[in-house]
């Protein structure tokens, strides 16, 4: 693979498929869903009210779905995932192989997480849907 694969990319497809990922975060860690665990599993006081994080907070998450994304992009353009069922197995590969590996290690040897296996598997569990997503998007949008 070279960087030559970046003029083959749809744009588009690795744009959508970043927000995608990125607006699942938004319902991932709702209160409804997955918040209160996750925070829970940091040590957060999750009973008072506090005034939520400023907007700028969140650039930070979409430029990495975004990086994210076109990795993917990437891969699924070098590799010829053009299927849905190709991108659901790029997803795979990329959410489990890669992501869950990294944040199972950062979980667990992180002495400030107070529940790490309840936060490995809600941070897990988000970047793999969330890859799962996006390598869907750009294998099937050539």
């Amino acid at each position: 693979m070279s960087f030559d694969v970046l003029g083959d990319l749809n744009w588009l497809a690795v744009i959508l498929g970043g927000v995608a990922y990125f607006a699942l975060g938004a319902l991932w860690f709702a209160q409804v869903t997955f918040g209160k665990a996750w925070q829970r599993s940091m040590g957060w006081d999750t009973t008072e009210d506090q005034p939520g994080p400023g907007p700028a907070l969140y650039i930070g998450p979409l430029i990495t779905c975004l990086l994210a994304s076109l990795a993917v992009g990437m891969i699924a353009k070098s590799t010829g995932s053009d299927t849905f069922a190709d991108g659901i197995v790029l997803g795979l590969v990329v959410g489990l192989g890669i992501s869950a590996a990294v944040l199972f290690v950062t979980g667990i040897f992180d002495p400030k997480k107070e529940q790490p296996l309840t936060w490995f598997a809600v941070a897990a569990g988000y970047h793999l849907v969330g890859l799962v997503i996006a390598s869907v998007i750009v294998s099937i949008w050539d």
